[in-house]
C-alpha cells in the first residue's frame, strides 16, 4: 500500500513538472512576443510639425515670416535686419542669411516641414531674387518643402491710369 501511495505522489509530481514546463514555455513565448512588440512601439516616428512660410520678395527687399498652420506668427526676419546697405536687402546672399535665421527658429520650435507662399510686389511679373535662394537654403538645412505657391497680387482693371487717352506727354 505504501508503494501505491508513493507511486501516486510520484505521478502527481510528474504532472506538476509537466505543467510547470508548459507554463515556462508559454511564458517564454509571451516574453518573445513582447520583445517583438516593443521595437514596433519604439519605431514611432517623431511628430512632424508643419509651418507656413510667407516669403515676400521685391527688387528692393526680402521679408520672410514663419507661422504655424493656425496663422500665429513664430518668427519674422527681413533684409534690413541682416544688412545696413539698402542696395543689398534684396540680394540672394542676404536672403540665405535670413533663411538661416528662420531655420534656427523653426528647429527651436520643432518644425520639420513648410508650405511656402511666395509673394512679389503687386503687378510684378515674377518675385525678386531672394525667393529661390531662401527656399534652397531651407532645404539644405533639412526641412521638407511640401508645397510652393505663388500669391502675387495682380491688378484686374482698377482705377484709370494717369495721362489721358494719348498717354503722358514727356
Amino acid at each position: 500500500m505504501v508503494d501505491k501511495k508513493i507511486e501516486k505522489v510520484e505521478k502527481q509530481e510528474e504532472v506538476k513538472e509537466q505543467s510547470n514546463e508548459e507554463d515556462n514555455q508559454s511564458s517564454k513565448k509571451e516574453k518573445d512576443n513582447k520583445k517583438e512588440e516593443k521595437p514596433k512601439e519604439e519605431k514611432k516616428a517623431k511628430k512632424e510639425r508643419i509651418g507656413v512660410l510667407h516669403i515676400y520678395t521685391t527688387f528692393n527687399n526680402t521679408i520672410i515670416n514663419l507661422t504655424d498652420l493656425a496663422g500665429t506668427s513664430v518668427a519674422k526676419f527681413s533684409g534690413g535686419g541682416s544688412t545696413k546697405q539698402d542696395r543689398l536687402k534684396a540680394n540672394p546672399t542676404i536672403a540665405m542669411f535670413i533663411a538661416q535665421k528662420i531655420a534656427e527658429e523653426a528647429k527651436d520650435n520643432g518644425f520639420t516641414g513648410f508650405y511656402v507662399k511666395i509673394r512679389a510686389g503687386t503687378g510684378q511679373a515674377n518675385p525678386g531674387p531672394g525667393a529661390h535662394a531662401a527656399i534652397k537654403s531651407l532645404t539644405r538645412a533639412g526641412f521638407k518643402i511640401l508645397n510652393i505657391m505663388d500669391n502675387t497680387r495682380t491688378a484686374r482693371g482698377g482705377p484709370k491710369k494717369k495721362g489721358g487717352r494719348r498717354g503722358r506727354r514727356v
